[in-house]
């Protein structure tokens, strides 16, 4: 069997690129990296020293186009801030999170299962994970939203392929807890929604990263403004 993994560079996606390696080897697993139009390339360059890091071989896809409608504060076309603090905490005053990219995670899979078809790949493995999904922060990272289109893509691709969300019940920190033990290189990722030289420390993804590394009882090896 070969796998894909839905790549952004970060803590949870590479997890799961770990996480496939062990399961299928490093010749059996390409990585699929995708850019949106986000403000910074911090993401792509993150993915680029882990995908050399692990010898697998990496795609780069460019989706920006789609998401120039978007109202969305990580997009480099737009101007508004990225808002600081936990998600709960933005969420009391907004149904939506400034930081939710329309349908972009349904895009990125429907994407990636067109590459995989190409590719010989059988599964595609993607890191939604429980923490994303609560209060509908992100609902296209919900157990439900990665069980219906991994039921879409089955059929669509005369089920060949299938979408695999090894975390979708998981906490970022027991995500960390399984990559500790995979002895994933988090010094080299990249989750800031800022692109700084060092992640911010203060918008929600960093906060979420630090929270989860304190709780397995580490320090996160990546560098923070405060």
């Amino acid at each position: 069997m070969k796998a894909l993994v839905l790549f952004s560079g970060g803590l949870d996606s590479t997890t799961a690129l770990a996480m496939a390696i062990e399961k299928y080897g490093k010749e059996n697993v390409v990585a699929l990296s995708i850019s949106y139009g986000q403000k910074h390339i911090k993401e792509i360059e993150a993915s680029n020293k882990i995908a050399t890091y692990y010898g697998v071989e990496h795609i780069y896809l460019d989706l920006s186009k789609i998401f120039e409608f978007s109202n969305c504060s990580l997009l480099e076309k737009n101007h508004l801030d990225i808002p600081e603090g936990e998600y709960a905490k933005q969420l009391e005053n907004e149904k939506t999170l400034s930081t939710y990219v329309p349908f972009r995670n349904g895009l990125f899979l429907s994407s990636a299962a067109a590459i995989a078809l190409s590719k010989d790949c059988d599964i595609i493995y993607y890191g939604a994970h429980a923490d994303d999904a609560a209060l509908n922060a992100y609902p296209d990272c919900s157990k439900e939203f990665t069980d219906a289109i991994n039921s879409a893509i089955y059929l669509g691709s005369g089920n060949k392929v299938k979408v695999f969300g090894p975390f979708v019940k998981m906490t970022k920190a027991d995500i960390v807890k399984k990559g500790l033990e995979l002895k994933v290189p988090y010094n080299l990722t990249w989750s800031c929604y800022e692109g700084h030289d060092k992640a911010c420390g203060k918008c929600g993804t960093c906060l979420d990263r630090i929270k989860a590394f304190k709780e397995n009882g580490i320090k996160d090896p990546i560098e923070y403004e405060e």
